[in-house]
This record gives C-alpha cells, sequence and structure tokens, in this order.
C-alpha cells in the first residue's frame, strides 16, 4: 500500500494549530493589558468568562468523547470511520475546535483582557479556514454529510 506523503491528510493544519494556540495563550498571558475596565464591565466579563469555560470545557471533552476511534489529529477523516452527529456533534458540527476557541475567549473575558478576546477571534478565523477543508472531505466521504451541515451549525453553537 502507498504511503500518504506529509500533509495529504491535513497535517499543516496541525502543526499550524499546535503552534498557533501556544503563541495565542502567551500573548494573552503576557502581553499588557491595556486600561483597565470599568468595574461593572469588569465583573461581567467574569462572570461570562467562566460560564463560557464551562461550556467549552463540555463541547471539547464531550467532542473527543463522542468521536471514539474516529478521533484524529488531522483534519482529513479516518478511513474506517462513521459520521458522528450525536451528543456535541448535535449541537456544532465541530465541537472541539468551538471549545478551544470559546476557551480562548473566556480566557480573555475572565482576565478582562481585550488581546484574549482577539486572540479567540484570531482563532475563529483559523479553525474556520481549517474546517473548510475538513468539511470538503467530510462531504466527499459521507453522502448524507449535507443534510447534516444544513441543520448543525459549524462553529458557534446556535450562531454559526
Amino acid at each position: 500500500m502507498k504511503r500518504a506523503s506529509f500533509g495529504s491528510r491535513g497535517e499543516w493544519w496541525v502543526v499550524a494549530q499546535f503552534t498557533l494556540i501556544p503563541l495565542l495563550l502567551l500573548a494573552t498571558f503576557l502581553m499588557p493589558r491595556g486600561a483597565p475596565w470599568p468595574l461593572a464591565v469588569s465583573w461581567i466579563g467574569r462572570i461570562l468568562g467562566i460560564s463560557l469555560a464551562g461550556g467549552a470545557a463540555w463541547l471539547f471533552v464531550r467532542g473527543v468523547a463522542d468521536l471514539g476511534h474516529n478521533l484524529t489529529p488531522n483534519p482529513k477523516p479516518v478511513d474506517d470511520g462513521h459520521l458522528v452527529q450525536t451528543g456535541a456533534y448535535a449541537i456544532v458540527r465541530h465541537p472541539i475546535y468551538a471549545g478551544i476557541i470559546l476557551g480562548m475567549l473566556a480566557i480573555g473575558l475572565f482576565l478582562n483582557n481585550l488581546i484574549g478576546v482577539l486572540c479567540a477571534a484570531i482563532l475563529f478565523v483559523f479553525f474556520d479556514l481549517k474546517s473548510r477543508q475538513e468539511e470538503r472531505w467530510l462531504r466527499e466521504k459521507y453522502a448524507d454529510y449535507a443534510s447534516y451541515c444544513r441543520r448543525t451549525r459549524k462553529l458557534i453553537p446556535f450562531v454559526y
């Protein structure tokens, strides 16, 4: 059997992801935060951050668990996999990515750090681009993927 070349299963996306996330976390924690948020906004940010962190953790952990043997670090689906549409995947098509994005947003809000919020936006753009390639492969592999897309949001539950 012919061995696939590096990148044929989306490995460059994984390299970029495992480079980008630590850099954005460092930026969030180490860069100057700027002017303090007004007290009321500060507390709202902290409360929203805590709430989002719980939801983000649930999406991430449940997404990993729901995938089971389908889990791969690469965006290209495994050869012997099946389309998962239950659990976290009934809420959003990419719950692991959603958990990471919302987790970064939660950190930024909790720390009252606009850089952290901006880093969440950067992750959103990155995972939106990565998921486009992944979804091309999923559409090729699973006939019912298009109907799943029509009824399930992509990255942000109930929003996008």
